[in-house]
C-alpha cells in the first residue's frame, strides 16, 4: 500500500510517499481501505519530532483519524463486516491506504455525511465533547470560552454547545469572525484588536465562563484565570502559545477553579474505547438529526500532503482540512 512515511523529522519536506507493507489486523481489529483521512496540529509537531506516535511501530506514518471501508475483521470481530463505511481516532497511521483499527474504536459513518467527508468528524468532535462536557461539565445555559473558534475542534465546540444548550464565546482573526457567527457563536472576540477578558467579564455580567477550552497555552493560561468563573474549569488542550508561562496560582485558589491538561492520542485503548462508545449513543445521531455538520475547509490528494501541511501552518484554514487518499 502507499504511505506517507517520516524517515526524518524537520518541515513538511520530511513527509514522503513510499509503498510498505499491508497491516496484519489482530483477531479483535478490522482492516479498512482509506479513503480520506484529515490534518491536526499534532501532525505538524509530529513531523518537527516534538509529538511522537505513543504507539510502538516500525514504519512511522503520522494521521491521527479516518474515514473508509472495512476491507476485512478479524476472527473475534461481531461489530463490523466487510463493506461497512465506518470512521475512527488512532494513535497514528492515518497517512495510509490501509490501516487496522480495534473494533470497538470505530463509528459508523453518518448517512448525511458520508464516507469521504466523515474523516473530518473523529479527532475535533470528540477532543471538543470530550473537554466540554464529559471532564467540564458543561451543561445547558451555561457558558463556555474556546480559543481558535475557527478551528477544527473550535467549529465543532460552537456547534456542541449549541445543540446541548450551552452559551458560547470564542476568539479568532478578524477574518474568520463571521464563520464563527454563522455557526453560532454567542460572542465573537477578535484577538487582534480585543482583551477576551473584558469582552467575556461583559458577556457573562462579570461571572465568567463555566469552561475555557484552550489550545493556545503560553500567557493565555493567566489570562484565562481572570475570566474563568468560580469554581470553573480551564481545560487544557494544545499549547500553539507555548508551554511555558507564569500563572496566579493565588486567583486559581481563590477562584477554586480547575486547570486540566488532557489529549485523546496518548490514553490506553480502554479509556479511548469508553470515550468512543459514548460519543456513539450520546452525540453521533445529532449529525444526521442535522445539529452537528463537519466543517470543511479544503481536501488535498495524498499526493501534494506536503502542500496541506504548509496551508495547515499558515493558519488559513477555517475548519478541517482533508486529505483524499484514495
Amino acid at each position: 500500500m502507499r504511505a506517507v512515511v517520516l524517515r526524518s523529522h524537520g518541515g513538511p519536506e520530511c513527509l514522503v510517499i513510499e509503498e510498505v507493507a499491508d497491516p496484519v489486523p489482530g483477531p479483535e481489529e478490522v482492516l479498512i481501505d482509506v479513503r480520506t483521512t484529515a490534518l491536526n496540529r499534532a501532525d505538524l509537531l509530529q513531523v518537527m519530532g516534538l509529538y511522537p506516535d505513543p504507539r510502538v511501530v516500525d514504519i512511522e506514518v503520522p494521521g491521527m483519524e479516518f474515514s473508509g471501508v472495512v476491507a476485512s475483521v478479524g476472527s473475534r470481530v461481531r461489530l463490523w463486516k466487510p463493506g461497512d463505511e465506518v470512521m475512527a481516532i488512532e494513535g497514528g497511521g492515518g497517512y495510509a491506504e490501509r490501516i487496522a483499527v480495534h473494533e470497538r474504536q470505530l463509528m459508523a459513518v453518518p448517512a448525511s455525511v458520508g464516507v469521504a467527508d466523515a474523516a473530518a468528524i473523529p479527532e475535533v468532535y470528540l477532543t471538543a465533547w470530550d473537554a466540554l462536557v464529559v471532564q467540564s461539565g458543561l451543561t445547558s445555559g451555561r457558558w463556555a470560552l474556546v480559543h481558535a473558534g475557527a478551528s477544527g475542534v473550535g467549529t465543532a465546540a460552537i456547534q456542541i454547545c449549541k445543540a446541548i444548550g450551552a452559551r458560547i464565546a470564542v476568539t479568532c482573526s478578524a477574518g474568520k469572525a463571521q464563520a464563527c457567527r454563522d455557526l453560532g457563536a454567542d460572542v465573537v472576540i477578535d484577538y487582534g484588536s480585543q482583551d477576551f477578558v473584558e469582552e467575556v467579564n461583559a458577556a457573562t455580567g462579570g461571572i465568567g465562563a463555566d469552561v475555557i477550552l484552550d489550545v493556545i497555552g503560553g500567557d493565555y493560561v493567566d489570562r484565562n484565570l481572570r475570566c474563568v468563573a468560580n469554581q470553573g474549569t480551564i481545560i487544557q488542550v494544545g499549547l500553539m502559545g507555548g508551554g511555558a508561562t507564569s500563572v496566579n496560582l493565588g486567583m486559581l485558589l481563590g477562584k477554586r477553579a480547575h486547570l486540566i491538561g488532557t489529549g485523546l492520542r496518548v490514553r490506553p485503548l480502554e479509556q479511548k474505547v469508553a470515550l468512543v462508545q459514548r460519543f456513539n449513543r450520546e452525540m453521533l445521531p445529532l449529525f444526521d438529526s442535522g445539529d452537528l455538520k463537519p466543517i470543511i475547509d479544503s481536501r488535498f490528494p495524498l499526493d501534494q500532503i506536503q502542500d496541506a501541511h504548509r496551508y495547515m501552518a499558515s493558519n488559513a484554514n477555517t475548519g478541517k482540512i482533508l486529505i483524499d487518499v484514495r
